[in-house]
């Protein structure tokens, strides 16, 4: 018995194991928290949300909406779309500037 139970323990570890690493490549939401923190750190905006995730045949794209200029009222705050492209393994690799608009405009 003994031994079962310590084959089993192992078993369970090396499971746990598997899905740390599987998530660690991680998904749309990972993507997303990476970009906006590797931005972020970048640039120095905060990020307001992510307007866009794909997954790309090198990792993905994500598009990251960051308030640029507040301003009062917050309605003509100049707020930034950037493209975030982060590597297979979710480090961001390169990042561009994509659009930039007040934050009371629609798109048309």
């Amino acid at each position: 018995m003994p031994e079962q139970r310590e084959r089993h323990t192992r078993t369970a570890t090396k499971s746990a194991a598997s899905k740390r690493s599987a998530s660690k490549a991680g998904g749309p939401e990972d993507a997303a928290r990476r970009a906006c923190r590797g931005l972020r750190r970048l640039i120095g905006h905060r990020a307001e949300g992510v307007s866009a995730v794909r997954r790309t045949e090198e990792g993905w794209r994500v598009h990251v909406d960051v308030l640029e200029v507040p301003r009062i009222p917050d309605t003509t705050s100049l707020l930034a779309t950037y493209e975030v492209e982060l590597d297979g393994k979710g480090e961001l690799s390169q990042y561009r500037r994509i659009r930039r608009y007040r934050r009371g405009a629609s798109d048309d």
